[in-house]
């Protein structure tokens, strides 16, 4: 095996690298040489499609909704009567001080009790009352639509007819690219 002195060796890298260059040049085709010209246009058709469309629009009606609440009472006398009343029994049933206290207080109870229950029995009383509300909701109608995709176009271009979809109607001629390339 030879050594090679790191001049040498930078110097034969350079050498291949250069060869290595030049035949991927060599390996390259000629460009082609490329002009536009016209064609003219045999026939341009229309291309439609079918597609389903759903439009939405706003459906509304007016709704009677009943209201029910509970009737407040307008006071809390019955209660408050109820209490003295009861009371005032219990203090004269009772025969020495201290039954007349306890009846006062077990009269003084069940009298409150009692006015409650007549507040509460005039309270159970519910007015209803009837409001117009206005409901809507989005309802959809679908229907089919025929959309426009593009045109069938036939153009001739030396005595040749080729043919291609496009997006717009081209009219009376269409811009064709040629190319001319040599042939190995």
């Amino acid at each position: 095996m030879i050594m090679k002195t790191y001049p040498e060796f930078r110097r034969s890298v350079f050498v291949q690298a250069v060869a290595a260059a030049v035949g991927v040049m060599m390996a390259v085709p000629a460009f082609a040489d490329t002009r536009y010209e016209y064609a003219q246009v045999v026939e341009s058709r229309p291309v439609y499609r079918t597609v389903e469309v759903s439009v939405p629009r706003q459906e509304c009606w007016d709704e009677e909704v009943a209201h029910t609440s509970r009737a407040r009472p307008d006071s809390n006398t019955p209660a408050i009567i109820g209490t003295i009343i009861g009371g005032a029994l219990g203090n004269a049933v009772g025969h020495n001080k201290s039954n007349k206290r306890v009846g006062t207080v077990v009269g003084a109870v069940l009298g409150h009790s009692i006015g409650r229950d007549i507040v509460a029995s005039n309270s159970r009383e519910r007015v209803v009352r009837y409001e117009t509300v206005r409901q809507c909701e989005t309802v959809y109608e679908y229907h089919d639509e025929e959309r426009l995709i593009g045109y069938d176009v036939v153009y001739r271009y030396n005595d040749q007819d080729y043919s291609v979809r496009m997006d717009q109607d081209p009219g009376d001629e269409v811009r064709v690219k040629v190319n001319v390339q040599p042939v190995f």
